[in-house]
C-alpha cells in the first residue's frame, strides 16, 4: 500500500514540531509548503528533519516547498498559514489578514488536492474553518479544526497541576468556540475516574477552568512573541492520526453541526469522531440548563465572527 501523502501549509513553528512529530509516528511522507518566498526555509527544515530520521529510527519523506502545485495528491492537508498573536491581541484581531490567507489556500486546496482531509488551525479558528470550507468547496466531514483538542488537553493539565496528580489519569471535555467563551465541562473531569467535584472545591474548579479559557492569552503573554505550538503541534498530531489509521477517535474539534446542540451550518467545538471518512460523527449528548446557555453564548460569539467573514467576501 502507497504511503499516505500529508501536506503542512505554513512551515513556522507549529508547521515546524508537527513535521516532526509526524515524522516520528510515520505516518506517511510530508510536505512542508509556505510562500515561494519561503521555499528554500522549508527546503532547509525538511532537510534537517531527514537528518533525523537514522538517529530517530523512522522511514518517512520529507521535503519542502514554495509552489501549491506540491499539493497535488495530498491525502491530508494540514493548514497552520497565517498571522500568530502578539501581546495585547485577540485572536479575533487576526481575521482580516487571515482571513485572505486561508481563502487563498482553500482554492489551491480544491485545485491540487480535492480529495484530502483537511485540518484547519488557524485563527480565529472557528470564522477561518468556516472560510475554508467555502472556499475549498469540499465536503464538510473532510474539514474541520483544531481547537478542543487542544482546549481539553490545557484543561487535562491544568487539573493535574492544581491536584498533583499524573495528567495520564486527567479525562475531560471542553466545547464551545475557541476563545474566551470555551466551555471546560466540569461534569465530565475525573482523575482515574474519580470526579473532580470530589477532589477539588468549586471555587479551585472555577479557577482551573478560567486559566484553560484564556491559556492561548498567558502563553503569548509569556513568550512575548508568536503563540503556543508544541502543544497545538500535538494536537493537530492526535487528529492526523485518528484519521490515516482510521482510529475512529473521540476528539473535540470544530466540526461542521447540521442541528446537534441546537447549531446548524456552523463549525463548532463539539465531541466527534475522526476516522477513515474524516469527521464521521458528531456526538450529541444532553447538557444541563445552565451548560445549554453557555453554549449558546458561545455559539452567538461563533455566529459574530462568522458574519464578518460573509460580510467580507
Amino acid at each position: 500500500m502507497p504511503r499516505k501523502r500529508i501536506a503542512l501549509v505554513g512551515g513556522g513553528q507549529i508547521g515546524g514540531i508537527l513535521a516532526l512529530l509526524l515524522t516520528q509516528k510515520e505516518l506517511g511522507d510530508l510536505l512542508i509548503i509556505d510562500t515561494p518566498e519561503q521555499a528554500e526555509r522549508m527546503q532547509g527544515k525538511a532537510l534537517d528533519i531527514m537528518g533525523y530520521r537514522p538517529n530517530g529510527g523512522h522511514d518517512v519523506e520529507l521535503r519542502g516547498s514554495g509552489d501549491f502545485a506540491d499539493l497535488e495528491g495530498a491525502d491530508v492537508v494540514v493548514i497552520t498559514a497565517g498571522m500568530a498573536r502578539r501581546p495585547g491581541m485577540s485572536r479575533e484581531d487576526l481575521l482580516d489578514v487571515n482571513l485572505a490567507i486561508v481563502r487563498h489556500v482553500g482554492e489551491q486546496v480544491r485545485r491540487h488536492a480535492p480529495d484530502a482531509f483537511c485540518i484547519v488551525t488557524t485563527n480565529p479558528l472557528d470564522a477561518i474553518v468556516y472560510a475554508f470550507h467555502q472556499a475549498s468547496g469540499l465536503p464538510h466531514h473532510r474539514v474541520v479544526g483544531m481547537a478542543g483538542a487542544l482546549d481539553s488537553a490545557r484543561f487535562r493539565t491544568y487539573l493535574a497541576m492544581e491536584t498533583g496528580y499524573s495528567v495520564e489519569d486527567v479525562a475531560c471535555l471542553v466545547m464551545g468556540g475557541h476563545g474566551p467563551t470555551m466551555i471546560p465541562l466540569i461534569r465530565t473531569a475525573t482523575i482515574g475516574g474519580v470526579p473532580i467535584t470530589d477532589l477539588l472545591s468549586p471555587e479551585r474548579i472555577e479557577a482551573v477552568a478560567e486559566r484553560t479559557r484564556n491559556a492561548g492569552t498567558e502563553i503569548v503573554s509569556l513568550l512575548g512573541n508568536g503563540s503556543a505550538f508544541v502543544s497545538s503541534a500535538a494536537a493537530i498530531a492526535e487528529m492526523v492520526e485518528a484519521h490515516v489509521r482510521d482510529k475512529r477517535r473521540v476528539i473535540a474539534s470544530a466540526a461542521y453541526c447540521q442541528g446537534e446542540y441546537g447549531v446548524d451550518g456552523y463549525f463548532m467545538g463539539v465531541p466527534c469522531v475522526i476516522g477513515a471518512a474524516g469527521v464521521e460523527q458528531v456526538i450529541e449528548f444532553p447538557l444541563t440548563p445552565d451548560e445549554q446557555q453557555l453554549f449558546d453564548n458561545s455559539f452567538g460569539a461563533v455566529q459574530a465572527s462568522v458574519r464578518k467573514v460573509r460580510e467580507n467576501p
